[in-house]
C-alpha cells in the first residue's frame, strides 16, 4: 500500500528591533525528525512578523529545491513555527491586519496552490523550535544571504 511521505519544516524569523536587522532559519526533517537540510537567510531591515513569513517562504523553497515539484504533489508537509500569529493567519484562523504582510501571505498562498497541496501550518512552543531559532539568530549575526548549510 502506498503511503504519503511526510516532511516537517521548522521555521523561525526574528528581528533585532522592530523593525531591525532581521534573519530567518529553517530546518527540514522527515517524519522521524531526522534532519535533512538547514538554511539561513539574512533579511536586512524587517519586522518580526515579516521575518516569520519569510522563514516560511525559505522553508518551502528549500523543500521544493530538495524534492522537485512532482514529489511535492503527494508529500504531506507540516510547517511548524513559534509564531502563533503567522501560523494562525496561514491556517485561515486570523485576519491579516498588517498591510506589509499581505505580499508574503499571497506568495505562500500561491506556493501552496501550485506546489504544496497537502500542507498544514502548526504553532509550536518556542522550546520546540530551538534549532530554527538558533539559525535565525545566526543569520542576523552573520548577515549572509540565502546560505544553505551542509549537514
Amino acid at each position: 500500500m502506498f503511503t504519503n511521505i511526510k516532511y516537517i519544516i521548522y521555521t523561525d524569523g526574528g528581528s533585532r528591533g522592530n523593525p531591525g536587522r532581521a534573519g530567518c532559519g529553517v530546518v527540514v526533517t522527515d517524519a522521524n525528525n531526522q534532519i535533512l537540510k538547514k538554511a539561513t537567510k539574512s533579511l536586512g531591515l524587517a519586522t518580526n512578523n515579516e521575518a516569520e513569513y519569510q522563514a516560511v517562504i525559505l522553508g518551502l523553497d528549500t523543500l521544493k529545491k530538495m524534492l522537485g515539484s512532482s514529489k511535492l504533489a503527494t508529500a504531506e508537509i507540516e510547517v511548524r513555527m513559534d509564531s502563533q500569529l503567522v501560523a494562525s493567519q496561514l491556517a485561515g484562523l486570523y485576519q491579516i491586519k498588517e498591510e506589509t504582510l499581505f505580499p508574503f501571505f499571497i506568495k505562500i498562498w500561491n506556493l501552496q496552490v501550485k506546489d504544496f497541496p497537502k500542507i498544514k501550518f502548526t504553532y509550536i512552543p518556542r522550546a520546540e523550535n530551538s534549532l530554527a531559532d538558533a539559525l535565525a539568530n545566526q543569520a542576523m549575526d552573520e548577515g549572509k544571504q540565502g546560505r544553505l548549510l551542509k549537514i
